[in-house]
């Protein structure tokens, strides 16, 4: 079956119907599809964690690649299906959007509820990856602007989404390195995973759930962006606005949540390698597979609000790792969340 055809399988005509007098809906679709996005990615993630596990993965290949790209699922499919619809705005304001949602909202909270413990291993290689990924992004759109001459109408071709998707490939192999070396940073989804006694049940078993997994963050996708573009219609609000704050929100609400759980169950030290992975999976993952799929328009606020304050709150997490010494004050969350909020009033407020 054509991937588009999955993609889009809600006619626009569904939430069009919605727009005049019932925009109401809309919201409350919305936030069912987010709600969707997070139950779904958290089943896919465990289900393919155990069946990995189950079909003989090592623990280290599963928290280096399956966690990884399972987490970062919700972003992906969201910014994928918006290229398939035809709606490249929103797939390239989900991928920056998560990215400021990721580091300045999730990381700022955690570091506000505790001063977060600083692994010098982790700033020394996730650390430096993940802002070269920033600015590996906002280089390709600086050079597009000024070979173009112009901010207006510019398009990210689909040989660079390619390039990004190889650069993935080598990302994980490096991952998979940092695993074997590292094996006390594992994530924390497997390092509980319990060896099932029976193998063909047991596949079957997580199969069916991984697919259930799928099936939600599909449907919650399809929804998601399906209300989103009537929304932006209505209060004419650029796509790219909507993408990176409210859908970048939703779709980031699983790594909201685990930071959350790590926190709790006293993992803070894993929780800047899960942020900072999650950036550079945003980059190469989530922009790169969109990219692929289909021409990504940068529309003007990209390029006027995004990618600054991408890489401003990047600059400013890099600059707070390395100056700290065994811990990060809880001022150094403060500011990274005040850069968030200050980041969403423009992007509501700004009279595109």
């Amino acid at each position: 079956m054509d991937v588009a055809i999955i993609a889009n399988f809600i006619p626009d005509s569904f939430f069009a119907g919605f727009e005049v007098d019932q925009a109401w809906v809309l919201w409350l679709l919305v936030i069912g599809a987010i709600a969707l996005l997070v139950i779904g990615a958290d089943r896919l993630v465990s289900a393919a964690v155990r069946l990995a596990a189950v079909l003989g993965m090592s623990k280290v290949l599963i928290g280096a690649t399956v966690v990884s790209l399972g987490t970062t699922t919700p972003e992906a499919f969201t910014s994928v299906t918006a290229a398939f619809e035809g709606e490249p705005g929103l797939a390239l304001g989900n991928g920056i959007g998560s990215i400021i949602c990721d580091t300045g909202l999730i990381f700022g909270l955690a570091a506000l509820l505790r001063r977060l413990p600083v692994d010098r291993r982790v700033q020394n290689r996730h650390g430096r990856l993940q802002l070269l990924a920033g600015v590996l992004l906002a280089a390709v759109v600086g050079v597009l602007a000024l070979s173009a001459g112009r901010i207006d109408n510019l398009h990210i071709p689909r040989w660079v989404g390619f390039g990004f998707v190889g650069l993935l490939i080598g990302y994980l192999w490096i991952s998979v390195r940092w695993a074997k070396q590292f094996p006390d940073m594992m994530p924390e989804e497997v390092k509980d995973v319990p060896a099932p006694k029976t193998k063909p049940r047991a596949v079957v078993v997580n199969l069916l759930v991984l697919v259930a997994g799928l099936a939600l963050v599909v449907l919650g996708s399809n929804v998601l962006i399906g209300s989103a573009k009537v929304l932006c219609h209505k209060y004419g609000v650029p796509k790219s606005v909507l993408a990176a704050t409210l859908v970048a929100f939703g779709t980031s609400l699983p790594e909201l949540v685990t930071a959350m759980a790590s926190l709790i169950k006293g993992h803070a030290d894993l929780l800047i390698g899960n942020i900072m992975g999650a950036d550079i999976l945003n980059v190469l993952f989530v922009v790169g597979a969109s990219s692929a799929a289909a021409k990504l328009e940068v529309e003007r606020p990209v390029i006027l609000l995004l990618l600054p304050a991408m890489l401003t709150i990047l600059i400013l997490l890099r600059v707070f790792v390395i100056t700290s010494r065994d811990r990060m004050s809880r001022w150094h969350g403060g500011v990274l969340v005040a850069t968030y909020i200050a980041y969403v009033v423009a992007m509501v407020s700004w009279r595109w």
